[in-house]
């Protein structure tokens, strides 16, 4: 098994959005923001070859909106998810499964395009399975006010209607084993219904993919919820049991928003717990 980070550029969103409660006197000694107070996160995604399998994780935003949209997150950076992927000498054919954390526009953007005279919408891996999961299907394609702007139709009902659509089972207890791509999930509630969390053993070691539970290394601290999330207790709740899992296990937690930080560990401290160490995914593996 190989696994690759993919990154498919930077967006820019308000720093008091991302950082909730937490006043910008504490937030902003970790994340610096512009005059308008807005601070650049990456689309950070992975990509697991294992065997005949080409795991795709998330997809990032994609460039198919409007500028209109486009114009409120500031897109920057160089990367895109074909860049990315033609630097490991792959294509996007070569994906035999993408698997969605959420259905969120950041990060199933890239997962559907338009044709070349902007008539048809379809899947962008023609060869791959798309894997959600029912609970939270149902929640994005029947989105609540608070959520309805990101949840967007053309991201997803094209995945449903090329038949490409596949679900994993949610077990009762929120954790599923060996999930149908060859690794663990948990699930979580707090940012949307029914988030799903890759925990991946590679090389010895095991790589949770953090999508947007901890965007980034400076959200360790409970209180440091997104003003996004639909039950922001529901998540402090979820962080610890996730956070502690961490620590019990020596987790490297994979992000995928944090703009500079690609890895990171955690450590119980007296204040509770606290980021350890932050790393290049190849300094690691």
């Amino acid at each position: 098994m190989n696994i690759y980070p993919i990154s498919t550029g930077n967006f820019k969103l308000d720093g008091g959005a991302m950082f909730g409660v937490v006043p910008k006197s504490l937030w902003s000694r970790n994340i610096e923001a512009d005059e308008n107070n807005l601070c650049n996160w990456a689309m950070r995604c992975m990509l697991i070859e294992d065997g005949d399998r080409l795991t795709l994780i998330d997809t990032g935003i994609g460039d198919k909106q409007s500028e209109k949209f486009f114009s409120h997150y500031y897109l920057n950076g160089d990367d895109s998810l074909d860049k990315s992927l033609q630097a490991l000498g792959f294509n996007r054919d070569d994906i035999t499964d993408v698997f969605l954390t959420h259905l969120h526009f950041d990060h199933v953007g890239g997962a559907v395009e338009y044709n070349s005279d902007k008539t048809k919408l379809s899947p962008v891996f023609k060869n791959a399975k798309y894997w959600s999961n029912a609970n939270h299907w149902k929640w994005a394609t029947e989105p609540n006010p608070r959520e309805k702007a990101s949840f967007m139709k053309e991201n997803i009902l094209p995945i449903q209607e090329s038949g490409q659509l596949e679900f994993v089972d949610v077990p009762g207890n929120g954790f599923l084993e060996n999930s149908p791509l060859g690794f663990d999930v948990f699930f979580a509630d707090g940012h949307t219904d029914k988030q799903m969390i890759p925990i991946i053993d590679y090389k010895g070691k095991k790589i949770a993919f953090a999508a947007d539970l901890l965007p980034s290394a400076y959200h360790i601290p409970l209180p440091y919820v997104m003003g996004y999330d639909v039950r922001p207790l529901v998540t402090m709740d979820e962080k610890t049991t996730f956070l502690n899992k961490a620590v019990e296990e020596e987790i490297y937690i994979f992000l995928e928003h944090d703009a500079v930080n690609e890895l990171c560990t955690v450590k119980q401290t007296e204040k509770g717990i606290r980021l350890d160490q932050t790393h290049n995914f190849s300094d690691i593996f």
